[in-house]
């Protein structure tokens, strides 16, 4: 697992994208608006799922090591802007509860227990400052007003996307291959697909040339493997295929 940010930092980080989310919120045009990032979604839609994403890991971490996960709450958020607004602060709240309680190590379910990333609040929260961080810059686009990511925040979501989404013991149904990313603030990844599985792995100067790469800053980098940025944003040397091959690929465990 690469290096990444200590637990007390992505705590703050959580309580410091949440504001970050809600401000690009009360600036956007209004709940009905359109994000353009999230096709068909609007503004109300995008903060309601990662509010109602809040309380879901939060009972996740309280309730501690399971099979499987609390059923989420099916209240839907309230419509208007005010008291949607103080929702969705109480529902980062009780995921910061829950996981100061908690601390680091408590094991949990999680979704991608068979992979990198580990099974535990850690784990969790750090999913959660890129989930918070992406979904900000949506926010910010339906409000007209993106701001940069913080750096450092961003090379740790590229990571993280690579320990969390593109690691699995599912085969790769493709001829093997890698993939590296070059951030141009100096950090680089590289992911492995073989029969074993998809794995992120040092990148070393004896590694063998990747079948594909990428080259952009951390932020482009982040946006591109969430699918908000293409191919064409950034400079891609080598079989383009294997891109198309990853994006279209959906593991079954």
């Amino acid at each position: 697992m690469t290096e990444s940010l200590e637990y007390s930092a992505l705590l703050r980080l959580i309580d410091e994208r949440s504001a970050a989310f809600r401000s690009a919120v009360a600036a956007a045009p209004g709940l009905d608006a359109p994000v353009p990032s999230c096709p068909e979604w609007t503004v109300f839609d995008l903060l309601q799922h990662l509010g109602t994403g809040q309380r879901w890991w939060a009972a996740i971490v309280a309730a501690g090591p399971a099979e499987a996960p609390p059923a989420k709450d099916a209240a839907e958020a309230p419509r208007e802007l005010e008291a949607l607004l103080a929702w969705y602060a109480e529902s980062n709240e009780l995921l910061l509860s829950a996981l100061r309680e908690a601390g680091p190590e408590r094991e949990c379910w999680t979704w991608w227990s068979a992979g990198v990333s580990p099974a535990n609040a850690w784990g969790v929260a750090r999913r959660r400052v890129h989930e918070l961080l992406v979904h900000t810059y949506d926010a910010q686009l339906a409000a007209g007003a993106v701001q940069p990511m913080p750096v450092d925040v961003a090379v740790d979501g590229v990571a993280e996307f690579l320990d969390t989404c593109n690691s699995t013991p599912v085969a790769w149904p493709h001829e093997p291959a890698t993939i590296q990313y070059h951030a141009t603030e100096g950090r680089s990844w590289l992911l492995v697909l073989d029969g074993t599985g998809a794995w992120p792995a040092p990148l070393t100067e004896d590694s063998a040339p990747a079948s594909v790469s990428a080259t952009g800053t951390a932020e482009q980098l982040l946006l591109f493997v969430w699918g908000r940025l293409t191919m064409d944003d950034l400079k891609i040397e080598g079989d383009r295929q294997v891109f198309e091959q990853i994006i279209a690929w959906e593991p079954e465990e």
